[in-house]
């Protein structure tokens, strides 16, 4: 599912939201929990699954078609974790 579907099913007839609104609905969303990891937040919903931030180390790798040594530097990372809901309602389709 893209962004756009996500605004398209909150249009629907469930919801009665105008496209703009979905819209603006799912950018404030999105923009939230950006700014939370950003901020070092974590951030978990419940029956779906929590966000943070991992760090990874500085390594030393290979450049496959040269074969030579490339430093790559630390960096923070998204990571999503599943909660047990969404897996067992995935699992039993």
């Amino acid at each position: 599912m893209t962004k756009s579907e996500l605004v398209e099913r909150l249009c629907g007839a469930e919801v009665s939201l105008t496209r703009h609104q979905a819209e603006s609905v799912v950018n404030g969303i999105f923009d939230s929990m950006i700014r939370a990891l950003q901020d070092g937040e974590k951030i978990e919903i419940r029956g779906l699954g929590s966000f943070t931030i991992r760090e990874r180390k500085a390594r030393v790798a290979r450049n496959p078609k040269t074969g030579d040594a490339v430093e790559i530097p630390a960096k923070k990372i998204p990571f999503f974790k599943t909660g047990k809901e969404l897996r067992n309602r995935v699992d039993n389709l």
